[in-house]
């Protein structure tokens, strides 16, 4: 991939990232997994997103989302907005593929991380067919299954039958990793 996907409407200048419509996260499945898979990708390729954020409610916990890139402020957002903001930071949900298994570090929570290793044959292809949004339905039932434990897992976003894959593969750093 060489850039962020098209299916949200966006300007890009040098390493920037502005979305020219406001982000829906609360809107039908599709919608939603899109606008989470255009931001995970877009953070997976080091990109800084400006974006807006547009009601309706949210129907999900957005702590799920921390890890993606927040929405730009407004005066009379909603709390959780506001925490997603003041909680994000680059690294806290991530993968890292091997063959045959998925490797997902996640810090998404103060005070505690996890480094979980996906080896099951349904589960890593479960998370790879969910790095494009699908619907539920639309999976095979093994799959089916890997997708509901990935969502319980937090490491997918199941919103109004579509899923998605929450943690990006990160291809670029701000800084090397010597320098840490």
């Amino acid at each position: 991939m060489t850039g962020p996907p098209t299916t949200v409407p966006h300007r890009v200048t040098g390493r920037r990232v502005q979305v020219t419509e406001p982000l829906r996260l609360g809107a039908d499945g599709r919608e939603t997994a899109e606008a989470v898979r255009f931001l995970r990708d877009c953070l997976g390729l080091g990109l800084t997103v400006t974006w807006e954020a547009a009601g309706p409610e949210i129907p999900y916990d957005v702590r799920s989302l921390r890890h993606l890139p927040p929405p730009v402020e407004h005066p009379y957002e909603r709390p959780e907005l506001t925490d997603w903001r003041a909680r994000h930071s680059l690294g806290l949900l991530y993968h890292r593929r091997g063959p045959d298994f998925v490797t997902v570090l996640d810090r998404r929570e103060p005070g505690g991380a996890a480094r979980l290793t996906l080896d099951h044959p349904e589960l890593v292809a479960a998370f790879h067919a969910l790095l494009e949004p699908a619907p539920l339905d639309a999976l095979p039932p093994g799959r089916r299954t890997a997708a509901d434990l990935l969502a319980a897992e937090r490491l997918a976003l199941v919103t109004d039958g579509w899923a998605v894959t929450l943690p990006p593969r990160i291809r670029r750093w701000p800084v090397p990793c010597t320098a840490i």
